[in-house]
């Protein structure tokens, strides 16, 4: 890469750069921003697959491992195809600066974790998903930092778990898998007051249709496995904040323990963010032509969607998304044999626990993603046996409501 190339790309591991793009569109921008071009000027983004790199001297060298010399240093923690991801989220999201990471979850718990230390206290949304509550519930413990979960809907809740101690406060909205919508807002207002930051997993929302640092949040992590991808081929996570986030808590972090996002996902994944916004468009319309279709029928007892009106928390999706969801949730009449018999039935819609893919995907929780939950945490989350996790892909939404209708019809 040419010696500019090297400097741009050494700010997007640790802090933002100036980029012509930020006054574009987010659509413009997904195609657009961070890109790095080699002496040979190809069009789509070249593919870095190295371990390492080389200096011309010693003293470079030097000066590369100090940082007072811009460029990559090594694979585990900068490459320049990390590093474009990187950059191209930062615009998206309009963060401070963003660390790519080898799967979402290692996103999750090195924002959580990273800057924490023993004796401190996380507060955490109940509605999480199963491996998120792992690592709220039973890893931070083990390093004597205390947690507590509430309902995520209650801000009284959130209040009275605050104590002197609580440094992060951690949520997902819409949560997995039955879409309430939490406000983000009133969190991130009662988290600072106590001193605590707030961490939003976002990915059910895609950052096409939700912020949540301009919302008051923090810190957004994404699994980039999800709609950031969209064909099923790779996983990836992402943490985005602030620079000085980024630099004192999470850069060394990943540096030191090595949860890296290859090069080759990283490209991959670029390649995803330039069609999210055509994909999350036509997936979230073919949601909501699906929950109004189903909305009355006769073997579904309850459905979720956030983009209609008699949704539980209507008025906060209306406040802070620009439109709904890719997902729906609904319940099965019967409930487990009902629900399997639905689930055997489709032949368009796989069983798969991925979601945000081209293809439509449905899960069911209770025996898959939240299966590690007892019965009585999964009731108090409204999971039941009969509930249904459905991810729109592309196909036409009239096959899929088609599709749908005769699985019920055998439920």
């Amino acid at each position: 890469m040419s010696e500019s190339s090297a400097s741009e790309s050494t700010g997007s591991q640790s802090t933002a750069s100036a980029s012509p793009t930020l006054r574009y569109r987010p659509e413009t921008r997904l195609v657009h921003s961070g890109t790095l071009r080699s002496q040979f000027a190809e069009t789509s983004e070249a593919l870095f697959l190295t371990q390492g790199f080389l200096y011309d001297t010693a003293e470079e060298c030097e000066a590369r491992f100090k940082g007072g010399d811009p460029g990559f240093l090594y694979s585990r923690f900068s490459n320049p195809n990390v590093g474009m991801f990187e950059q191209r989220m930062i615009e998206l999201e309009g963060a401070g600066a963003a660390r790519a990471t080898a799967t979402g979850m290692a996103a999750v718990t090195t924002a959580i974790l990273a800057p924490l230390r023993s004796g401190d206290h996380v507060v955490a949304a109940k509605a999480l998903f199963s491996s998120c509550r792992y690592v709220v519930e039973d890893l931070l413990p083990r390093y004597g930092i205390e947690s507590t979960l509430v309902d995520g809907l209650d801000l009284d809740q959130w209040r009275k778990a605050m104590r002197p101690n609580t440094k992060t406060c951690f949520v997902e909205s819409p949560t997995n898998p039955t879409l309430d919508v939490l406000d983000i807002g009133a969190i991130a207002e009662i988290a600072h007051h106590a001193g605590a930051r707030l961490i939003v997993d976002n990915v059910f929302a895609t950052p096409i249709w939700q912020s949540p640092l301009e919302l008051g949040a923090d810190v957004v992590v994404y699994s980039a496995t999800k709609h950031i991808d969209g064909q099923g081929r790779c996983l990836g996570g992402i943490i985005l904040s602030s620079e000085s986030f980024i630099a004192e808590h999470i850069h060394n972090f990943l540096r030191q323990t090595g949860p890296s996002m290859s090069p080759f996902n990283a490209w991959v994944l670029l390649k995803g963010l330039e069609t999210l916004a055509v994909r999350v468009h036509q997936q979230t319309e073919t949601a909501a032509a699906i929950a109004d279709a189903l909305a009355a029928h006769p073997k579904i007892s309850r459905l979720i969607y956030p983009g209609r009106a008699d949704h539980p928390q209507a008025a906060t999706v209306k406040k802070q998304m620009r439109a709904g969801s890719t997902l729906i949730g609904f319940e099965v009449k019967g409930g487990k044999p009902a629900a399997f018999r639905c689930l055997n039935a489709l032949k368009l819609s796989r069983i798969s626990n991925n979601l945000g893919d081209a293809r439509s995907l449905v899960t069911h929780p209770a025996t898959s993603t939240h299966q590690r939950l007892t019965p009585e945490a999964r009731a108090e989350l409204g999971i039941s046996e009969g509930f249904i996790r459905f991810s729109a892909g592309l196909e036409h939404r009239d096959d899929l409501i088609e599709d749908l209708d005769a699985a019920l019809g055998r439920a």
